[in-house]
């Protein structure tokens, strides 16, 4: 039980025990408030750079499973092949495992990977001052001290898309074009069991003259202003008048394209338990999220309205044109572990993608 400190940008320091890597980090202190997906949220790549807190108490339980990869080469177990938090805050650490999945300990993992991590921290007091404060840079301080680090000014995009083409269930007749911005598994798990073609490209390639039916704009980390070239593509492809979907970062980056507005949020939305509200039907939906920025509805353009809205704070969760096959939501409709309420929203994307190619 290595004593180790949390310093906080404004001089806070939290003591607790080591576990993971024995090693100091940095980076933007972030919480969550789902209860359960740790193995699927530390490998989640719209976490780069950031310290992540997990507000539910028991972590650790169920260990961490071993990869499997279904017949496209996609592991149904985690979301990327590494984990992309900077470091794990948690109140308690399980120490005994127990689930027929199991393979090693989180600890463990974290160790192999490099991630350090921290527990007997007040996670409740901890996400109480960054609610109120709003997010904030820190350190893990384990041995050696560490300079405070700002995820933010990087481009993390660039850091965590693939770095070449990449083509899963070749030769099916519907081709969905994929601009990876940090993808995570499921969501091209979600694609290719509905028997299409993905076609996975990096976040600045220039997929205009690519040949697809469907343009999908994933998830990410980051301030989205930093994706220049995505956005510029993004923008020659809304002329050509083929269908759009963007999640998260994709929503953020849709709305940069159709000459609207980002901007940051206080603290983000990041859980399973985020309520939003279709602005059509009024209809409410529980969903999964993970994000930092959102869209500025007041700069939205006359040819744009808000779909969704999250029930909490009134901000955006989605976008959509008027008459074009356009539209992007803030939330993960995929949503690993859960809740998967907001799925059919892959085959409202599918049917829209058929019936503008007939």
């Amino acid at each position: 039980m290595k004593k180790t400190r949390l310093i906080l940008e404004d001089g806070t320091s939290y003591e607790g025990y080591s576990f993971g890597s024995k090693q100091s980090t940095s980076g933007e202190v972030v919480f969550n408030t789902g209860m359960v997906g740790y193995p699927e949220s530390l490998t989640d790549p719209s976490y780069k750079g950031q310290i992540l807190i997990l507000t539910y108490p028991l972590i650790g339980n169920y260990g961490v499973p071993k990869n499997d990869f279904d017949k496209h080469g996609i592991d149904k177990n985690f979301e990327s092949d590494k984990i992309h938090v900077s470091g794990l805050i948690i109140s308690d650490y399980s120490k005994e495992q127990s689930h027929w999945k199991c393979e090693k300990s989180l600890s463990k993992w974290m160790e192999e990977e490099g991630v350090p991590g921290i527990y007997g921290i007040d996670t409740r007091a901890l996400t109480k001052k960054i609610r109120e404060k709003g997010v904030m840079l820190g350190k893990i301080v384990v041995d050696k001290d560490v300079k405070l680090y700002d995820p933010n000014q990087k481009n993390l995009v660039s850091t965590v898309s693939c770095p070449k083409k990449i083509v899963y269930n070749h030769g099916k007749k519907l081709k969905i074009l994929l601009v990876d911005c940090g993808v995570k598994n499921h969501i091209i798990w979600n694609f290719v069991k509905r028997d299409v073609t993905v076609i996975r490209v990096p976040w600045d390639h220039n997929f205009l003259d690519e040949d697809y039916d469907g343009l999908f704009i994933s998830n990410g980390p980051g301030d989205p202003k930093m994706c220049k070239e995505t956005i510029a593509n993004i923008k020659q492809a809304l002329k050509k008048k083929k269908p759009v979907w963007g999640i998260c970062l994709g929503n953020q980056l849709l709305a940069l394209a159709s000459g609207a507005d980002t901007y940051k949020l206080k603290y983000g939305h990041r859980a399973q338990n985020q309520p939003c509200i279709d602005v059509g039907t009024n209809r409410c939906y529980i969903t999964s999220q993970n994000h930092g920025f959102a869209v500025d509805e007041k700069k939205l353009k006359k040819d744009w309205k808000p779909w969704f809205r999250n029930a909490n704070d009134g901000t955006n969760e989605g976008i959509r044109h008027k008459t074009k096959p356009f539209f992007s939501v803030q939330f993960h409709p995929e949503a690993m572990p859960g809740p998967k309420d907001t799925e059919f929203l892959f085959d409202k994307f599918l049917e829209v993608v058929k019936e503008h190619k007939k």
